[in-house]
């Protein structure tokens, strides 16, 4: 595309601290969100004739790490078209942070929990692990539907591997990864116990104030755990396990009381006991005795909303297997998207990419310019 016919294409304007450039088809731009990677806001898509949201991503190249996460979120959802990346998508009404403050019927809650799960299960059936799941990266349409955002941190996975501690926002981070064992695909499990517990008691599960806190926030609740879990530690950290108080923890009917919930379903179809099962099963510290994402889409909790052309939807097409063993210095990551952005309009030429699950959020993307 030439500068001058680029320039009538797009145009420029200010939302909130942030000047936008986009094309022209997207209207009425209004702010809706910002954190540390980037603003969020409402816009009117002519083309489509709906509202949407646009993303617009933060210095994704002002160094190395940036520029790596810009390209894995590139490559794990496959979007359109990059200097500024902004990414482009339907407009829901609320995120799950909004929601949890609400007074949810069991319906309500198991059927957000399955949508969860299902867009889970799709990510781990293509080796990924989302690795940054929270009330603030899943949002919700006022008709219960759900979508899970934001894998700029998420990752393919590898049997095995040990990967990086730091990676969840604090509250959700799985056991496995604040003791630094390295983790697989049910650290994910972990984060949506702590996100249904959230729902449930309608306050953070596991408010640490920093690592060791954490940890902390973690035993006192579900007792400290066994020796047989310890001696998977390292040394250094199983001394310092080992030199903590020991808890006794609390039973998951004192943790999640009858009171908590809203009552029984229609002919008890779903119910507490139920609700208050599947959190013991998936708030459990050893992860090698943790419910998996499939076992959880069966837990009776869940399952009455089981449908197999949601749940074994094709998972997407990984094409590059060694994104995370990468390292690249910023310009090469710019041309690594770039090649990614002429793959995926060649392959949507004739059309949108079929077979995506609902509870994935997919995105365009639009490109201010190419570097």
């Amino acid at each position: 595309m030439n500068r001058n016919k680029r320039e009538r294409e797009y145009y420029s304007i200010d939302v909130g601290d942030s000047t936008f450039t986009v094309l022209k088809r997207y209207q009425n731009l209004r702010p809706i969100g910002s954190g540390a990677q980037g603003i969020v806001c409402s816009a009117y898509d002519h083309n489509l004739e709906r509202n949407v949201a646009i993303k617009k991503l933060s210095r994704p190249f002002q160094n190395q790490t940036h520029a790596k996460r810009a390209y894995r979120e590139l490559v794990l959802m496959k979007f359109r078209h990059v200097h500024m990346l902004y990414l482009v998508m339907e407009l829901m009404d609320a995120n799950l942070c909004q929601v949890i403050q609400m007074e949810l019927d069991h319906e309500r809650l198991s059927y957000l929990l399955y949508q969860m799960l299902c867009g889970i299960k799709h990510l781990h059936a293509a080796g990924i692990i989302h690795r940054d799941l929270k009330p603030s990266n899943i949002v919700v349409k006022s008709d219960c539907t759900l979508k899970i955002l934001d894998f700029g941190l998420a990752r393919t996975a590898a049997t095995g591997l040990l990967m990086t501690p730091y990676v969840v926002t604090r509250y959700y981070r799985a056991p496995e990864v604040i003791l630094g064992m390295g983790y697989q695909a049910n650290v994910d499990v972990w984060s949506v116990g702590c996100i249904m517990a959230e729902m449930v008691r309608g306050s953070v599960l596991f408010p640490g104030t920093d690592h060791i806190d954490q940890w902390n926030k973690v035993i006192e609740q579900l007792g400290t755990p066994s020796q047989e879990f310890l001696m998977k530690l390292n040394q250094s950290v199983r001394t310092y396990v080992e030199n903590r108080p020991r808890y006794a923890g609390y039973s998951f009917e004192k943790l999640f009381p009858d009171v908590l919930f809203p009552a029984d379903s229609e002919h008890n179809k779903l119910k507490a006991s139920q609700a208050r099962d599947l959190l013991s099963k998936m708030l459990v510290i050893d992860a090698s005795k943790r419910i998996s994402v499939d076992e959880a889409l069966q837990h009776p909790y869940i399952n009455v909303w089981y449908d197999p052309t949601e749940v074994e939807a094709p998972p997407p097409v990984i094409t590059d297997k060694q994104l995370d063993e990468r390292e690249h210095t910023v310009e090469e990551w710019k041309e690594l998207i770039y090649k990614e952005v002429l793959d995926w309009e060649e392959r949507t030429k004739n059309g949108v990419i079929r077979g995506q699950p609902a509870s994935i959020g997919w995105w365009t993307l639009l490109c201010e310019r190419r570097f």
